[in-house]
């Protein structure tokens, strides 16, 4: 089942990518970024809300906290560096190389969580970052 929701996060991250482009027309990439922010700020708190889950607020430990307040800034500041991309950029170009993220993430894993690579991720991981040259170099 995760498999859905990832290719539906797929999905949306895509008509991002497009949705985004058309927003950063002549505004300030950090403007944008900022009310893309309150609308996901919104959604993310109506539907903790709708189900109930604000209550689970308390069980968080101060490691949860420290780990999603930090993950929180890394994704303002991916946003905001997308954003300037995506202002500058192709949508075509941009978003393949946004992705790059994925093999970052694939290598990361394995230092930080002490994931274990198996022969097939590290050859997606390494297709990924091929994929990304061939976009970046001229």
């Amino acid at each position: 089942m995760w498999w859905v929701y990832a290719i539906l996060s797929a999905l949306f991250a895509s008509l991002t990518a497009i949705f985004a482009k058309l927003g950063v027309t002549n505004v300030s990439t950090n403007l944008a970024t900022a009310i893309r922010t309150v609308v996901v700020l919104l959604l993310a708190w109506g539907i903790v809300w709708f189900r109930n889950e604000a209550k689970d607020i308390q069980t968080l430990s101060k490691q949860n906290l420290l780990f999603l307040l930090i993950s929180g800034i890394g994704t303002g500041l991916s946003w905001l560096f997308y954003f300037k991309a995506l202002q500058l950029g192709n949508v075509s170009q941009v978003a393949p190389v946004d992705k790059l993220s994925v093999a970052l993430t694939i290598v990361l894993s394995v230092v930080f969580l002490g994931e274990s690579l198996s022969l097939k991720t590290a050859i997606g991981a390494v297709l990924i970052i091929a994929g990304t040259l061939v976009m970046v170099l001229k």
